[in-house]
């Protein structure tokens, strides 16, 4: 299994005790102050595993630009801090933290804390791509309907045939039915 990168943003720990602690756990490390920190650039450029946050709270600019790297260039999110308000646990869960730690971190549960971390984001990884995927799904099954409806109407096909149709055009052109459904529908409007 090859390194896992970690960039650790350090707001308070002056004898980066969380750098030597995830170094001897055979982490590689980047630790940088959050003070003026564009988390988006350094992320795009640094390319990391894992992000580990050690701050007192996490500020609304800091949870905006998680919630960037998160959209962009999903990865799992491990945050220490000492706040413990509900409201800020919410905001933090919807930036897209993977595991909020509340009042420090522990230097000896910090290889469980992290490797917890990526098995969650792993795990909402997984179910963001199969709601994905159904959605997919859902929005190809409606352009088919609508596809066929076009060749109902415009072949005097009845609904089977105007299925089967669409599934030899999408099979000679080595199209999915969605796309080809998507050509049809485009065709019809273009025809109008």
């Amino acid at each position: 299994m090859a390194t896992l990168k970690v960039l650790v943003i350090d707001g308070f720990d002056e004898d980066h005790l969380l750098e030597k602690q995830l170094r001897t756990h055979g982490f590689e490390v980047a630790t940088l102050q959050p003070q003026c920190l564009d988390l988006v650039t350094v992320v795009k450029s640094l390319q990391p595993d894992v992000m580990v946050l050690n701050l007192y709270t996490p500020d609304q600019a800091i949870l905006e630009m998680i919630l960037d790297i998160n959209q962009n260039q999903s990865m799992p999110v491990v945050m220490f801090a000492e706040d413990q308000q509900t409201e800020t646990i919410n905001k933090v869960i919807q930036a897209g933290v993977s595991a909020y730690i509340v009042d420090g971190f522990e230097p000896k549960r910090i290889k469980s804390i992290v490797d917890i971390a990526i098995a969650r984001f792993q795990q909402q990884q997984a179910l963001k791509d199969e709601l994905q995927k159904t959605k997919n799904q859902l929005e190809d099954r409606k352009l088919i309907d609508r596809a066929k409806a076009i060749l109902i109407k415009s072949q005097a096909y009845n609904e089977d045939q105007a299925y089967h149709a669409l599934r030899k055009l999408a099979m000679d052109r080595k199209l999915s039915l969605g796309e080809m459904a998507k050509n049809v529908i485009a065709m019809a409007d273009l025809l109008k």
